[in-house]
């Protein structure tokens, strides 16, 4: 081999050993860059998905269920079972036919009721129990007035944190919790919830009866659908 030919020979080995060399700089830095990324996400920098968010309702569908968790709830690292439950609970997005801005939402045939905030944000959405009787027409309605106690139009029972937006042939129809008869049991179970049962009004568990009562002061809009 003449000396031209070992140093050509030389370089060409020398531009290998360069080339590795840059591979494994470039590996060192890929692998920096995804260590920094995972961290960025483990503190907060990056925005996910957890229990507890508030999701724009205007994004929700079907495809969302698979991902969205009960607000209540807040618990961390959800098997996919325990998420899928919680998309079940969640059932159906809010109706693309329920108004803009802060209102309450009032679905009669999925007894169920939305809270939704200004910018679109579900605040809450639970199962409720509306009545029995065809007594509320579909249409947009106003909170009337809050009626911290309240005794039903047969004085047979009670009800708390009441909610009123309109009014039937007989009493006043709006949100309440869960009656209590005058010997002292529920008139109906929280299971229950998701079925009409009701005279006339909404009943709700008495968490959301509460959130409902703290959400929708006097004039806040009540859209009723059938």
């Amino acid at each position: 081999m003449s000396a031209r030919e070992a140093r050509e020979g030389a370089g060409k080995v020398g531009n290998y050993r360069l080339v590795r060399q840059r591979g494994r700089a470039g590996f060192f830095f890929v692998a920096l860059a995804v260590t920094v990324l995972v961290g960025a996400a483990g503190i907060g920098l990056f925005p996910r998905t957890e229990g507890g968010s508030q999701i724009p309702a205007s994004s929700l569908g079907a495809s969302d269920l698979a991902i969205l968790t009960v607000p209540e709830s807040g618990a961390k690292g959800d098997s996919a079972s325990a998420l899928a439950a919680k998309a079940k609970a969640i059932s159906d997005a809010l109706p693309k036919s329920s108004g803009t801005g802060k209102r309450v939402v009032f679905s009669q045939s999925e007894q169920r009721v939305w809270l939704v905030k200004d910018n679109g944000i579900i605040d809450r959405t639970y199962r409720v129990s509306g009545s029995i009787t065809d007594n509320l027409n579909a249409g947009t309605y106003a909170v009337e007035s809050h009626i911290r106690n309240a005794t039903a139009y047969d004085y047979e029972s009670h009800m708390e944190y009441f909610v009123q937006f309109t009014s039937g042939k007989n009493a006043p129809i709006g949100f309440h919790d869960i009656p209590v008869s005058n010997a002292g049991s529920l008139l109906q179970t929280k299971a229950q919830l998701g079925t009409p049962l009701s005279s006339g009004c909404i009943r709700q568990e008495r968490p959301d009866a509460i959130a409902l009562w703290g959400f929708a002061p006097v004039g806040t809009k009540v859209v009723v659908l059938a």
